[in-house]
């Protein structure tokens, strides 16, 4: 019996602390949250702000294997992160428990090696109420304004819906960035560049230091420049540096992350966490960039070694943002002598973290800036050239340069020859290209974190939530936008002829980056007309700085709540009862056919187009918009195609053709079969040749490669990776396998693994009750459709053995499901009955029936 139990939040970091820690410390996991607020209800009582906290179904079984480990320590060490969520934690362990003060204590470190949890024994300290208390009123007020916002979304636009106070404003920004995209008028200028060659026919790209709004003003520049001896004007020198950014925090992270490793900001806080975990780097959840000085001189150590001293410049770094709190650190490794670990993606997110703490340690770059000034007298205006060299490398000598997305190519700084003033040259080529403005860019996940930490909106632990939640939400997602054609004019000076061109430019298309949908405009344009305050940038600011005051203990949680719900409540109410419903609603002309009215609007299988209106003699007749297509941009011609959909084309081998548009896009439906049509192809464009081709295309995918015991192999591409069919059964192909080239023995290698490897998923089956009992990847689960439940120990404590479970009753298999889910064999409630439709309801609800099919 240990005398001491350890109580972190995850097994990973559990199994770390237990290597540090003698036989007299038991470490155990409480798995995130014992509890929270209940799933269903508010669970908050808004007349004192209480909360009813409860234990989730899925945590009761672990609670009570703590509350027995509790039973036979002497002394409970909390050890859950140091942050305000690790405090909330380590709180909510110590009431559930019933942990006694003089029974528990509370331990936090930066770092998880041997030193840092020594340390952290050896200096415990008490539950810290304040930052609790920040925690409590985050979740509380978090909790409310999702309550009460979210059903008037669902009375005024749509059911379902939801509202947040971080989310939304992040669905604000996304939205105002596609307005300001879509309001931008371009405006044409021409710009001037210059490929100039000195004696020793050496290039010298130059551009010109003016731009010209007409092409004839271009045009007459390079009439001028014709027979123009260029000289070099002038040559300046200047002497610069480079220094190296901080260390980093939360959100520098993620965005370097993104930029440099193409990492999601949920993929890089998952991979942070398993680093954290393992011992790796400090805690990933900061906004401080402060370096303690055991780090700093681990640094040190670690630079005079590997590239000498000339390299080392120790320094710390202070944070901008006034509610960091610098007795974190940033994050950095925890041993300088580790530069790589063995798991790939681990590695490239941990010799990124390495370098750029680093690197924060090293010396300044020195660089030598030099601008060149081309041109003659007699024209009206010069070029310029701009290069540099590094002198000295300094801090890049581990960390490099990085281009961002913000950076132009055009502005990429070269080295440039040697030359002296009053040098003739010649001119080997010179352009004048019309260019247009660009509007500002659509925020990548790097750059939404960077915004919202710019505006205060949000801590380190919030950016990466939030943005899976408003792509949940589908409020914005990262479609693809189809770049658009324009004509751009090019004159080109060579050998004293002048030459111009009209080329077209691709402009406007976007990848991976955020678009909002329709609905996640008009819910934003809903809340922003009615909850002015709450979608303030400046007001959410506000509510995490008062959050802050509550973490420093100077203010009182439940009152900051009762200020804020005695303004909020109110407007709750107001927009309830007055606001107008919302369903984006825009009006696009007239159908030239029938007269009638042509609309966009969100309607219940989302954005689509109206012609006629609810209350007219003859229903109104409905279209979906096509991927691509949105209720703000559409035109009426874009509109009134759409009433195209579905058309027929003449048969194929017998079986009927149909083009149309459903909920995965536009597809040839052949027979049965439907068959997608591919990415950024108009399906109106799709004729009877077009349609036989897609058709053609589907067959031939579909032929027998070849065949097993007489049944035919066939191949394909899906969701998860290239794979082959034999009879109904799906077999993933491994990278090992050449694909394109099969050979039978490969084909029977691949099947016979999976039937072998099928003949041994179930240990028992009760195909009637859609339950069994199944070998998983990390050992037997019990399935009950498509929910999976864990396996129960004996009585005796021990694990079931295969052989054991062939064994177990059905009953008993029930047994286990409803100790996990109490609600798994419920009988579902008998729909009640109606009162009769009225007949414009009727009209509406047997007119949205004769929708397109939006499923395939």
């Amino acid at each position: 019996m240990s005398k001491n139990l350890v109580i972190v939040e995850s097994p990973a970091k559990a199994k770390t602390i237990q290597k540090y820690l003698g036989k007299d410390f038991e470490v155990k996991s409480s798995f995130g949250h014992i509890r929270d607020l209940p799933k269903k209800g508010m669970g908050i009582d808004l007349a004192t702000f209480s909360p009813d906290y409860e234990v989730s179904a899925d945590k009761k079984k672990l609670v009570t294997e703590l509350k027995s480990a509790v039973k036979k320590a002497e002394m409970v060490w909390l050890a859950s992160d140091e942050d305000r969520e690790g405090e909330a934690i380590a709180w909510h362990l110590a009431e559930e428990l019933k942990l006694k003060p003089e029974n528990r204590k509370r331990i936090v470190f930066h770092e998880i090696t041997k030193n840092a949890i020594l340390k952290a024994i050896e200096h415990p300290r008490d539950i810290d109420q304040n930052l609790v208390n920040a925690q409590q009123a985050r979740r509380v007020l978090d909790r409310i304004v999702g309550f009460e916002m979210s059903p008037v979304l669902w009375k005024k636009v749509k059911p379902g819906l939801s509202a947040g106070r971080v989310q939304s404003v992040a669905v604000r920004l996304v939205v105002e960035r596609e307005k300001e995209i879509r309001s931008f008028v371009p405006k044409a200028s021409f710009k001037l560049d210059g490929i100039f060659l000195n004696d020793a026919n050496q290039e010298i790209s130059a551009k010109l230091k003016k731009d010209f709004n007409k092409e004839s003003e271009a045009e007459n520049f390079l009439e001028s420049a014709k027979n123009t001896e260029f000289k070099v004007l002038n040559v300046e020198t200047k002497p610069g540096s480079r220094s190296a950014s901080a260390p980093f925090t939360t959100s520098t992270l993620q965005q370097e992350a993104s930029s440099r490793l193409g990492y999601n900001v949920t993929n890089t806080m998952r991979l942070a966490q398993r680093l954290y975990e393992e011992g790796y780097i400090t805690y990933m959840r900061t906004d401080s960039v402060n370096l303690s000085q055991e780090a700093i001189e681990g640094a040190k150590k670690q630079i005079v070694s590997e590239y000498g001293a000339e390299y080392s410049s120790p320094r710390n770094y202070t944070t901008k943002s006034s509610s960091a709190q610098e007795a974190h650190e940033a994050i950095r490794p925890t041993d300088f002598s580790v530069k790589a670990i063995g798991d790939a993606q681990l590695s490239k997110l941990y010799q990124l973290i390495y370098r750029r703490t680093l690197a924060s340690q090293m010396a300044n770059a020195k660089i030598e800036k030099t601008v060149i000034e081309i041109g003659n007298a007699k024209l009206p205006q010069h070029f310029e050239a701009q290069g540099e060299v590094i002198i000295f490398d300094g801090f890049l000598k581990a960390y490099g340069i990085v281009k961002t997305e913000d950076d132009d190519e055009e502005n990429n700084e070269k080295l440039l020859p040697k030359v002296t003033v009053g040098e003739v040259l010649s001119y080997k080529k010179i352009t004048a290209t019309e260019k247009f403005t660009k509007p500002s860019a659509r925020y990548t996940e790097a750059g939404l974190v960077r915004k919202l930490e710019e505006l205060g909106i949000g801590r380190p632990s919030t950016y990466a939530p939030t943005i899976q939640t408003i792509q949940n939400r589908e409020y914005v997602d990262k479609r693809e936008i189809e770049p658009q054609t324009r004509e751009v004019v090019k004159f080109s000076l060579v050998k004293e002829v002048i030459k111009k061109e009209v080329l077209d430019e691709k402009f406007g298309g976007d990848k991976n980056k955020f678009v909002p949908t329709d609905i996640g405009e008009v819910v934003n344009d809903f809340l922003t007309d009615n909850f002015t305050e709450i979608l303030d940038f400046g007001f959410t600011a506000k509510v995490e700085e008062s959050f802050d005051e509550i973490a420093n203990g100077g203010q009182k949680w439940k009152e900051m709540m009762t200020d804020f719900y005695s303004k909020f409540h109110p407007r709750i109410e107001d927009v309830e009862e007055n606001a107008d419903r919302a369903n984006g609603e825009r009006l696009l002309g007239v159908d030239p056919k029938t007269g009638k009215n042509v609309n966009a609007r969100i309607g219940r299988f989302g954005p689509m187009i109206q012609i006629g209106e609810q209350d007219d003699e003859e229903k109104p007749v409905f279209a979906s918009l096509l991927s691509g297509q949105n209720i703000a941009t559409i035109t009426l011609e874009e509109a009134l195609e759409l009433f195209k959909l579905p058309f027929d084309l003449n048969e194929v081998d017998g079986h009927p053709v149909t083009i149309g548009v459903g909920r995965f896009g536009p597809y040839v439906k052949w027979g049965e079969t439907y068959i997608s049509i591919p990415k950024g192809e108009d399906p109106l464009s799709v004729d009877q040749s077009r349609a036989e081709e897609i058709i053609n295309e589907k067959k031939l995918a579909d032929a027998p490669i070849a065949n097993y015991k007489g049944e035919p192999i066939t191949k394909g591409s899906g969701r998860f990776g290239p794979f082959i069919k034999y009879k109904s059964v799906f077999i993933n192909v491994p990278k090992r396998y050449n694909f394109d080239n099969l050979s039978q023995s490969d084909i029977n290698e691949l099947v016979e693994a999976k039937l072998e490897k099928e003949a041994n998923r179930y240990i028992q089956q009760w195909e009637a009750e859609k339950i069994s009992i199944e070998n998983a990847r990390w050992g037997p689960i019990v399935k009950h459709g498509k929910n999976i439940y864990k396996i129960p120990k004996k009585k005796d404590d021990t694990k079931y053995e295969s052989e054991d479970l062939k064994e177990v009753s059905l009953d008993e298999v029930k047994k286990w499901i409803t100790a996990q889910d109490p609600k798994a064999f419920a009988e579902k409630k008998k729909p009640t009955a109606k009162k009769p439709a009225t007949k414009k309801a009727t009209t509406a609800k047997k007119t949205v029936a004769k929708k397109p099919a939006t499923k395939k």
